[in-house]
């Protein structure tokens, strides 16, 4: 095999040409061995500075903030697996997203999806007040002076699903750009762009790293001018992430397809089991919707439902499992609970965005699913 940054390798191109699967680039895209020292795996490179042969002359770095041979290794992946031209990684998702509100200015309307992650309305409404938004379909949310919809597919954490391709055809004839928050699916189950989103962004903090042991960021896009403003503000801004932090998301890229599979069939085997407890009331996973179908290779790792008991209920199921771990985030190996009213989404309480009280929000790891389904069962049951 040729090496990844070769014009046939897996790494060749700006995304998924070169008749490499995704797989294959996920291992090797960006990630040639090391022509100093033949190893596999990117280096780790901690330098905060790079020498210069003379001045201005160097061998494409600087300084870190600027740009990091480890970080441009996962740039490389990542922007391959999105099938992107231009890939961007940040300290933290919301940072990668602040760079990208930073391409609007001041009166911009921006239209954001009803459901959506509190961190991201928080940011758009407390953080960019000099731009004007609004929480709601985007047919009926649409101003004139819209220029971005923000939208999240599956959504959180409903899981609600856009049609991308639709959103971004109405959009684009109206002016205005599309970007899609694509945490949830992954680009091993959705590409955004290839759909005609503008950018995509991920808290790779989430599936991406896989591990919860990293926290970052990215945007990915096709558009050269938003590639170079983007890069711009990243250098800019400096929310960029360090060299081990790179690693350590780099290192969990190499297996999302195969912990994508099986997140997918834990998933719907949890799914299963909620549509038939008599403590649920309702479940919200996309495996019913035509367009989920259409525009995602699966349905993913992540759960919601509601309990016919409540908030009560609801906080009482989160606090009692034990293979289920009560905490924040998602998308990594081990099982996930959360009351996103309390936790995650309380920043849209009192919005259009607030969640309701009576929801519980899964992230389904990979371990046994037998010992998953006992689990929420236990917790299931005692709320009946």
């Amino acid at each position: 095999m040729t090496g990844p940054d070769s014009e046939s390798g897996p790494g060749a191109g700006s995304g998924s040409g070169s008749g490499f699967g995704f797989e294959t680039r996920a291992i090797h895209a960006g990630q040639a061995p090391d022509p100093a020292t033949g190893a596999v795996v990117p280096p780790v490179v901690l330098a905060s500075t790079f020498a210069q042969s003379d001045i201005g002359v160097h061998q494409g770095y600087e300084y870190a903030r600027s740009g990091n041979p480890t970080r441009s290794a996962l740039e490389a992946c990542v922007a391959s697996l999105e099938g992107a031209a231009h890939g961007l990684a940040f300290s933290s998702g919301l940072a990668a997203e602040d760079a990208v509100l930073r391409l609007l200015a001041p009166g911009d309307h921006v239209v954001l999806s009803t459901d959506a992650y509190g961190g991201t309305f928080r940011l758009i409404d407390k953080v960019h007040t000099h731009l004007r938004y609004t929480a709601a379909p985007v047919a009926e949310a649409w101003q004139p002076e819209t220029r971005l919809v923000w939208l999240e597919t599956p959504t959180n954490p409903r899981l609600d699903v856009v049609d991308i391709a639709a959103v971004a055809a109405m959009a684009h004839e109206r002016g205005a750009i599309v970007v899609v928050d694509n945490t949830f699916a992954t680009p091993y189950l959705q590409t955004p762009l290839a759909l005609g989103a503008d950018v995509v962004v991920h808290s790779s903090t989430k599936y991406l790293g896989g591990h919860s042991d990293v926290v970052g960021g990215f945007a990915a896009t096709n558009d050269d001018a938003i590639g170079e403003r983007l890069r711009f503000f990243q250098n800019a801004a400096g929310a960029v992430p360090g060299p081990f932090d790179c690693y350590l998301v780099l290192r969990g890229v190499k297996t999302l397809g195969v912990r994508m599979d099986r997140h997918g069939r834990n998933a719907a085997a949890v799914v299963a089991l909620l549509r038939g407890h008599p403590a649920v009331e309702d479940v919200y996973y996309p495996d019913r919707s035509e367009v989920a179908a259409r525009q995602m290779r699966g349905f993913g790792g992540m759960v919601s439902f509601t309990l016919r008991g409540g908030e009560t209920a609801a906080r009482r199921v989160a606090a009692g499992t034990k293979v289920f771990t009560l905490a924040e985030s998602l998308g990594a190996v081990e099982s996930l609970i959360e009351h996103p009213a309390a936790m995650t989404h309380a920043s849209a309480a009192g919005s259009p965005l607030e969640i309701s009280p009576a929801l519980v929000r899964l992230s389904v790891g990979i371990e046994t699913v037998d010992d998953l389904l006992a689990d929420l069962a236990a917790a299931l049951d005692a709320v009946v």
